[in-house]
């Protein structure tokens, strides 16, 4: 036994779970609550936070029951790796939302029809897709949510490798 302690990471590890928390409850907040629909892409973005936060929790989990700090930055480590890739996907989706290239096939469409009745909606339901990817929902200071995502992801990131590297 080394004689280190992971103690001093628990906050840092509560803080970047609660960071990942945050973001990926404002995109289900702005979903459910602001009547913003999802694209693919925009679903597919979430799926980092999704792993991020369990894993989050199991470092703040480690360090509070003073597991060897190897273990407790290891896990911030892989967050701040699973942050770099969302970055990726936010840039990847901001790219074919200004038409730099093109999106995945799933995301050419954008169908609204409402149907009249059941055999209408079973057919609703094998033929129409989710919003176009292509076209950002919200722009705030010229950036979509798949920009903002691009942001958050590398200052999550960022705090996660500076906080894995931090010495105890």
């Amino acid at each position: 036994m080394s004689g280190l302690s992971s103690r001093p990471l628990l906050l840092p590890a509560l803080l970047l779970t609660a960071g990942l928390a945050v973001v990926v409850l404002s995109a289900l907040g702005f979903e459910h609550i602001g009547g913003y629909v999802p694209c693919a892409l925009c679903l597919l973005q979430r799926w980092p936070y999704y792993i991020g936060v369990p894993i989050g929790l199991a470092a703040a989990l480690a360090a509070g029951l003073d597991a060897p700090p190897v273990v407790v930055r290891g896990l911030i480590g892989l967050i701040a790796i699973i942050m770099v890739v969302s970055a990726g996907l936010g840039v990847y989706h901001s790219g074919v939302e200004w038409g730099f290239w093109e999106g995945p096939v799933t995301c050419s469409t954008s169908v609204n029809a409402i149907a009249k009745d059941t055999g209408g909606l079973l057919d609703d339901l094998s033929s129409q897709h989710g919003p176009s990817c292509t076209e950002a929902s919200l722009r705030v200071l010229g950036l979509s949510f798949a920009g903002w995502n691009v942001l958050t992801s590398l200052a999550l990131a960022a705090y996660a490798f500076v906080t894995a590297r931090r010495k105890v």
